[in-house]
């Protein structure tokens, strides 16, 4: 019989940015029995990217529990649970933790009882396909959010002769909302801003000076500037030159102004989502909002736009003044598992086949497979593995933070001081030191 037919599944999520935390929670909730009962447990990892009070508030994903994690500290608490442990793990990671954290979970199970690993990536992958996909081999599933990206994860599987059936096609999980339905009082714009996407101070105050000047050339318009952090938050990328900075001392006029909030929450109210690349381009696209995403600064791999070629999406500024309404290309939409044509409902149900087969495998599962091991990758996975304080075995090396008790309060006083002045130097400090090496 089916263990979500016995009891309540019980879910981890261990995720390292406020973004991978949302995707990593919803997919857990996507790809689970949708009859299950599940107790879902939450651990962000520790770094500069670990999500503020306020960040995991506008996600809006509700854990049973939630606590803030070392690797090591993790790693410890999922040995320790080995006697009863999870049913399904998902890993919303970046690539090299993901690839530690199957090493190092490897090491702690060893060929005992251990839940359904979950990987994938959070939105449009555009860069460094396959380095990110062979650090997260290994996993039981590997999501891919479209039959696009399916056919490649499983191309580059295969072409290094590594196993591809834990490549499952799925969807973004964070879909859904109301379909578009016609124009609101008053018309809304709204751009969603990226935080390293441009990254340059030339590039993103041109792309606000343009924001600002649709506004005035439609007054009758709102035009709303969608930020994803406030100043002193990270989110999955470093924003080293937030738009909060740059519109400071503008004079813009009254029907401009700033916005943070759910995305699905803003997309409520918008007649046309304008961005770079973000992931909120298919957001809109699976509601059918008119959505363009720029050429102004080119149609470049660094930007990340160039994965909307064929979409017919892509427009400039002047464009937009001038009054265009961009029409999606139906085939790519669907290539891209937006699921405009109502299919959402059933994107995961390959997953949760999947899912509930390997629980119910006799005599349970067998130890995780990475790719990548000191023999295929002698010169590499050893520093990743080292940058998460674990030996060639994924075993924790000897003095690693953590490793052998919970950290006591003054400890988790320190860390909390340390996290910020680490934070304040890498957005506030750092950024300064660089353009100085550039006068």
């Amino acid at each position: 019989m089916p263990a979500s037919a016995t009891k309540a599944l019980r879910v981890a999520v261990l995720a390292d940015s406020d973004t991978r935390w949302k995707w990593g929670a919803l997919t857990a909730q996507r790809v689970t029995p949708t009859d299950a009962e599940i107790r879902l447990d939450g651990y962000l990892l520790r770094g500069r990217a670990t999500p503020t009070a306020r960040q995991l508030n506008e996600v809006g994903v509700r854990a049973d529990s939630l606590r803030e994690v070392t690797s090591v500290e993790f790693l410890r608490a999922m040995s320790e649970d080995a006697e009863n442990p999870y049913d399904v793990l998902v890993l919303a990671l970046v690539g090299g933790a993901v690839q530690a954290m199957l090493h190092g979970l490897r090491s702690a199970w060893g060929s005992g009882s251990r839940p359904v690993v979950v990987t994938g990536y959070v939105g449009v992958v555009y860069e460094k396909l396959a380095d990110g996909l062979l650090l997260r081999h290994g996993a039981d599933l590997v999501l891919a959010n479209s039959r696009h990206d399916a056919d490649r994860f499983r191309a580059v599987y295969e072409g290094v002769g590594a196993d591809a059936s834990s490549v499952t096609e799925v969807a973004l999980p964070f879909l859904g909302g109301k379909p578009y339905t016609g124009e609101h009082q008053p018309y809304t714009v709204v751009f969603a801003a990226q935080p390293s996407v441009p990254d340059s101070r030339k590039d993103r105050t041109y792309l606000l000076n343009r924001l600002i000047q649709h506004a005035r050339k439609h007054p009758e318009r709102e035009v709303l500037l969608k930020l994803r952090s406030k100043p002193g938050e990270h989110t999955t990328h470093i924003e080293e030159l937030p738009y909060q900075k740059l519109v400071q001392g503008t004079d813009v006029p009254a029907n401009f102004r700033l916005v943070y909030g759910h995305m699905g929450e803003v997309l409520d109210r918008t007649d046309l989502l304008v961005t770079i690349s973000s992931t909120a381009a298919l957001e809109a696209l699976h509601r059918r909002v008119p959505t363009v995403v720029l050429t102004d600064l080119g149609v470049r791999e660094v930007l990340g736009n160039h994965h909307f070629t064929g979409s017919g999406c892509l427009a400039s500024w002047d464009q937009l003044d001038a009054g265009h309404r961009p029409a999606p290309d139906e085939e790519w939409v669907a290539r891209q598992g937006v699921a405009a044509d109502g299919s959402y409902a059933t994107a995961f149900d390959a997953a949760r086949e999947r899912i509930a087969e390997l629980l119910d495998r006799e005599g349970g599962l067998p130890p995780l497979n990475p790719y990548y091991t000191p023999e295929t990758a002698p010169g590499y996975l050893p520093g990743i593995l080292a940058r998460h304080h674990l030996g060639p075995d994924g075993a924790p090396l000897p003095g690693a933070p953590a490793a052998d008790k919970a950290p006591g309060p003054v400890r988790q006083i320190v860390r909390r001081a340390a996290r910020g002045a680490y934070r304040h130097g890498v957005q506030r400090v750092a950024p300064v030191i660089r353009r100085m090496g550039e006068l």
